[in-house]
């Protein structure tokens, strides 16, 4: 997967979170249902990010991009920001 492959889940998660924050306030979504679907997406959207800075790091480093992977959600969401 390449940075423009990256980019477009990004933008197509960012779309789902309108659409479930939309849905919600059209009522057609409960508050739980939307925090459990919000949560999914944001966690996605946190290894996509970390995965970006991964190749960013390799291809500075003079490495292969393409060796970087997408790193497991507990791993991502422990990061100390």
């Amino acid at each position: 997967m390449d940075e423009q492959d990256i980019h477009d889940r990004i933008n197509s998660l960012v779309e789902r979170e309108h659409a479930l924050r939309a849905a919600l306030a059209e009522g057609k979504l409960s508050a739980q249902e939307e925090h459990a679907e919000l949560k999914d997406a944001e966690q996605k959207l946190d290894q996509l990010w970390d995965l970006l800075r991964q190749r960013e790091a390799k291809r500075n480093a003079g490495l292969d991009p393409d060796e970087a992977g997408e790193r497991p959600v507990s791993e991502v969401e422990g990061y100390r920001q």
